[in-house]
């Protein structure tokens, strides 16, 4: 039995994950899908000072709290730094991380230097998102129509700072991990180059996925094969 921590990105919560999680309970594993602070069903808690590195300290108190050793740590989008930050805090817990279409920004690096995407339709001091229509036209064009419209009706605004402030890392790069990297093809962002540095500088293993940055809804019993393998 392995403890699954399974990271959302940008505009999402913990609710990314219910195919997945299912999946891995199924086969007995013990899953936490948190949303993290100003995210899904925390939106009214959106307030200015969170960051990628609240968010991580977030995660690693969630290890803390709830004493958890030898765990996965699987982080997508944006919470693939949300991952890094949290393991960087809480080393002694972490068995191995998954990044899974994930960003893995290098300390001082900032996301708007790297992803580069259309005006955000919500875009404030506070936060930045999509409009329904973009999350249902480019975020989850992909998707069966009932789950594309399931996945739009639970987009929420992202904390601001989380893209516009350089991602602080100071010792995670340095450290040895046992990671994955997992690439999706048809994804335009973060893109292979980016998640190829990851996996070349952490010496990580690479999987590749035919399909859109949201694997976890397009194809979650691929992605829950690769994390049931040892990532």
């Amino acid at each position: 039995m392995t403890d699954f921590v399974l990271i959302h990105g940008a505009y999402q919560g913990g609710w990314i994950w219910k195919l997945v999680s299912e999946r891995l309970r199924a086969k007995g594993h013990n899953v936490f899908t948190p949303t993290l602070d100003g995210c899904g069903e925390r939106a009214s808690q959106l307030r200015a000072g969170i960051t990628t590195e609240t968010h991580g300290r977030e995660i690693a108190e969630l290890l803390y709290f709830h004493d958890l050793s030898g765990v996965a740590l699987v982080g997508t989008s944006s919470g693939g730094m949300v991952m890094a930050c949290a393991a960087e805090q809480a080393a002694e817990r972490v068995a191995r991380l998954v990044f899974a279409d994930a960003l893995a920004l290098f300390d001082g690096e900032r996301i708007l230097d790297i992803v580069k995407r259309p005006t955000a339709a919500i875009d404030t001091p506070l936060a930045r998102g999509p409009s329904r229509d973009d999350a249902l036209t480019r975020l989850f064009a992909g998707l069966d129509p009932p789950l594309r419209e399931w996945a739009a009706d639970r987009v929420t605004p992202h904390p601001a700072a989380v893209y516009s402030e350089p991602v602080r890392l100071e010792r995670f790069w340095g450290q040895a991990w046992n990671a994955a990297v997992v690439y999706c093809s048809r994804a335009p962002n973060p893109g292979e180059a980016h998640q190829r540095r990851a996996a070349d500088t952490l010496k990580a293993r690479w999987h590749v996925i035919d399909t859109g940055h949201y694997p976890m809804l397009s194809a979650p019993d691929e992605l829950t094969r690769i994390l049931l393998d040892g990532g």
